[in-house]
Order: C-alpha cells, then structure tokens, then sequence
C-alpha cells in the first residue's frame, strides 16, 4: 500500500484511454466566487427582501427610531409625570396661583417653601401654560392625538381607496368611467376649504349626546375622520385603480377567471397581495398630511375639544403670547416638524424598498 498522501487540491490526472474531461482545463472557483453563488442562489421572500433594503437606509432606520421614541414617550410619561393634562399645578392640595407661564424647569413661590420644608415636586419640564397647568404633559397628550389621528386617518384612508379603487380598475368600462369621473371631481375641490366648511357644518348637525363613546371622543374629532373619508382618498384610489388595471390582464389572474373563481376571491388572493407596496407606502405618506391637516384645523379652533390638547391647538395657544414666551410655540412646532418629516422619510424609504420599478 502506497505511503504517499493525496493532495485534494490537485487534479486528478487524465487517463489517455478515458473519454472523460480532462479537469486539468478548468480552474478552480475563488472563495469570492463561492460566497457570490451562496448569495445568489439564497431565495428569499419579497418582504424580507424589501426589510432588507429598507435597514440599509440610515435616514428610514433613524425616523423609525425617532417614531419608536415618541410612540414609547406618549404611553410611558402619563405614567410617571404626576400632572394631568387639564389639572392645574397645586401643592399640598392647594392652587398655586402664581404657578403661571412658568420657564422650563422653575418653580413658583409656593413649590419653592415646600421643597424647603422637605417636600417634592416633580420638575416643570417646559414650564407651564397661562392656566398653570404643565405644559409638557399637554404637549405629550397633544402628540398624542395627533399620531391616533394620522393612524385612523390613513387606515380610513386605505379602506375606502383600495376599496374603491380595485372596484374600478377590475370591472373597468362603463363603471371605471363613472366611478373615476366622481374621484375627478373630488380631487378638484380646493381641499382646505372643503375641510373648513365640512368641519364647520358636521360640528352643527352632528348629535353624539345619545352615545357615551362618541362624546367622550368629541364632535370635532368625529367631524375630523368623517372629513378625512369624505376627500382624502382619492389619492389611494388613482395609485390603486392604476395598479389593478396592470395586474388584471396577468395570466394567473385570466387562469382564476377560467377556473370560476368570484370576483371578490379574484380581487382580494391574486390582485391586492400584488399591490401592498403601493398601499404601505401610500399609507405611510398619508400619516404626515392627515397630522398637518389636524394641526391646521385645531390651529384656527376646529380641531379636538378643549380642554384635550393637540399640537395645533397647543401651537394656537401660544401665538398671543409669542414675543415673551417663545418656547411655548417652540414645543409643539418641534413635535410637529419631528413627526411629519419622519413619516415622510419613512415613507421614501419603504418606497425605494418596496417599489418594483425601483428595484435593480
């Protein structure tokens, strides 16, 4: 038996009577190489694909964090700061009458003795507002409203435009004229004034006496999402509409028409599974304008009722006292900056994600 050891790197010699390769014409794949094909042969889903993409994008991965901070802030803080938003500072029990307009992190008169008697009080951490009630509990309540807003809004959003949307692009013809011209007509309608009027005119005829839920939401919170259902789909219907018109004339889709299949299964297992980029990212754009369009209204007094905050009614509150009491606008401007441009950078990453025109 032979002592000499075989080399697995070396190629095997070619006999001269065998029909086989000679293996000695090929080279050997590089590590590179090798570590290329494993990723090139990993299957992986398209919405992991699509996570993957949207990690690698510093600005999406920081507004989702900024997001997380704020959603972690808002629950957490009416846990430990001892204010209410609508109670007005008092020590001992007793209403601290000069506790008014405070700056960030003072202390009245009466705080002050009772801190030097031993006592403790919990830190105005933005001072408070003209009633002496803590600003920063208001301006966390405020951010409050203003993202189950921007949710509900464009959940509203979602259901009523890919609703209606599919609808169209799938029958098509004659109901895809009718039903698209009454979209034109809505998207014509200049937006914040039809805001206005319909918020103006739901708080009068609204009647929400009879419902324990719905007063204690308030009329103009209803009036609110009624205006956001009535205009602010149009938009997820058009991208919808565009999307089902594209999709329905794919051979799967004339395969399940052949089969039998309804037109409601059609729609729902082979159409919109197909379309939830364009719903996510839609979504996620949606969630900014329906905060802005919320802090417009609570701005010229059309929004929540007081004394629940928002961030534009907040904002509103502090324009008299802008020249000495600057901070007071600062707060929820900042809240409102923060939140709009991190759904809309999240937006722009689950787009570049998620678009399939987009990817390469």
């Amino acid at each position: 038996m032979s002592n000499e050891k075989y080399d697995v790197n070396q190629m095997p010699e070619k006999s001269p009577l065998s029909f086989q390769i000679d293996l000695k014409k090929f080279e050997k794949a590089t590590d590179d190489e090798k570590r290329q094909q494993d990723v090139m042969s990993e299957s992986v889903s398209f919405f992991k694909d699509g996570m993957r993409k949207l990690m690698k994008n510093p600005l999406a991965v920081g507004s989702i964090i900024a997001l997380l901070l704020i959603i972690v802030m808002i629950v957490v803080v009416p846990h430990i700061v001892p204010y209410g938003y609508s109670e007005i500072v008092s020590v001992n029990g007793k209403r601290d009458k000069e506790a008014t307009n405070m700056a960030p992190f003072e202390y009245s008169e009466m705080e002050q003795a009772y801190i030097e008697e031993g006592g403790e009080v919990f830190p105005h951490i933005m001072g408070t507002d003209e009633m002496g009630r803590d600003y920063f509990v208001r301006v966390v309540y405020g951010t409050r409203v203003s993202l189950i807003v921007g949710v509900f809004a464009a959940l509203l959003v979602v259901l009523i435009g890919v609703i209606y949307g599919s609808v169209a692009g799938y029958c098509g013809g004659k109901v895809d004229l009718v039903m698209m011209r009454i979209v034109d007509i809505i998207y014509s309608l200049p937006d914040m004034l039809m805001v206005v009027l319909l918020s103006v005119v739901l708080r009068e005829v609204l009647d929400v006496s009879a419902f324990p839920v719905l007063k204690k939401i308030g009329v103009n919170m209803i009036s609110l999402f009624l205006v956001f259902a009535l205009l602010y789909w149009t938009g997820m219907a058009r991208m919808v509409r565009g999307q089902v018109l594209s999709i329905k004339q794919n051979e799967y889709v004339l395969a399940a028409k052949v089969s039998g299949a309804k037109t409601g299964r059609i729609i729902r297992r082979h159409i919109l599974p197909n379309t939830i980029s364009v719903i996510i990212i839609t979504a996620a754009l949606q969630v900014p304008s329906a905060i802005f369009t919320e802090s417009f209204l609570s701005f010229i007094g059309l929004g929540v009722q007081a004394p629940m905050p928002s961030l534009g009614s907040l904002a509103n509150a502090a324009r008299s006292g802008i020249t000495q009491y600057p901070y007071k606008l600062l707060f929820p401007a900042i809240m409102i900056c923060l939140i709009t441009l991190a759904c809309n950078l999240l937006g722009d990453g689950l787009r570049d994600a998620f678009d399939p025109k987009l990817r390469r």
